[in-house]
This record gives C-alpha cells, structure tokens and sequence, in this order.
C-alpha cells in the first residue's frame, strides 16, 4: 500500500478472510459495531458460529484499491485502538492489512426492507464491493450476522 496514503472515516474488522467496511456519519456507530462484532466472533455468534474476527481500524481507515481488492489498514496514529461507549479508548489485537469483502453502511438513507438491486453493491476506487446499507436506528448486529450467516433467496409467487 502507498505510504501516507489518505485515510477515511471508518472503521473496519477482518471476518474469517475478508474485512467488512464499516462507514457512516458521526455517532452512527461504527465502533460499536466493530466491538459487538469481534464479540459475537469470542461466542460464537448469534445466528451460528461466526468466524474469527478481530480489529482492522477504528475511526481513521487507510484504504486503497490494490490489484483489483479494496485493502484496508489502520491509521498509524490509531493501531490497534478502539473507542468503547462508557469506557473511552482502548486496545484491542489488530490487523495490520485486510482485503474488503462488505461495504456496511450504517445510518443510509436508501435503507429498505427489501433492498432494491443497485443499492446492494458499491464502488470504492474502482472496486465494486456487496453493500448493506442499515436505517438509522436499526440494530446493525443482527443485520450484519444475517448477511454473513445467509445467501440471498427468490421469492415465489405460489403458496
């Protein structure tokens, strides 16, 4: 990756081989959805086992497109540093480079309960990348467990 290459507003968690990309606005909850993440990884998930999962970056993310994968590492400054509501910053083991294989968007204002077909994947660099985008509010948790945990289905029109 390009040194003092520019770093983004995110957060990140590298989930068994690929990391998901947590982006959204200020207070939405990106590092709260890291932890949780890494936690449900420590108890085997709620919907199943969920792999390995540990800490990328939080807050400040350097991300990259590299032979056609979005890489992802932490910003030097905040390595291995986590903020946790109620308990500040802290230190968690970290990665130092993951390859994106979710783009999660919390607080999207295209949030739907059937999502339509464009808002599924994202552009990032040139890279198109799957996309979850979570309404304001929602618990992102389940949903993000779900996406992982499940294939997408076809409805049918029988009963």
């Amino acid at each position: 990756m390009t040194p003092n290459a520019p770093t983004i507003h995110a957060s990140a968690v590298l989930i068994g081989a690929k990391a998901v990309l947590i982006r959204g606005p200020s207070g939405a909850g990106k590092s709260s959805l890291a932890f949780d993440l890494i936690q449900a990884a420590k108890s085997g998930g709620l919907l199943g086992s969920l792999p390995f999962a540990r800490l990328v970056a939080d807050d400040r993310t350097v991300v990259e497109a590299h032979s056609g994968r979005l890489l992802v590492r932490p910003a030097p400054a905040l390595a291995g540093l986590i903020e946790i509501h109620g308990l500040g910053i802290r230190t968690l083991p970290h990665e130092e480079l993951a390859v994106v294989g979710l783009i999660i968007d919390l607080a999207a204002s295209d949030a739907a309960r059937l999502p339509a077909q464009e808002a599924e994947s994202t552009e990032i660099s040139g890279i198109r990348l799957p996309r979850l985008a979570i309404a304001a509010g929602a618990p992102a948790l389940p949903m993000v467990l779900g996406w992982l945990g499940t294939r997408p289905g076809t409805a049918s029109s029988g009963d």
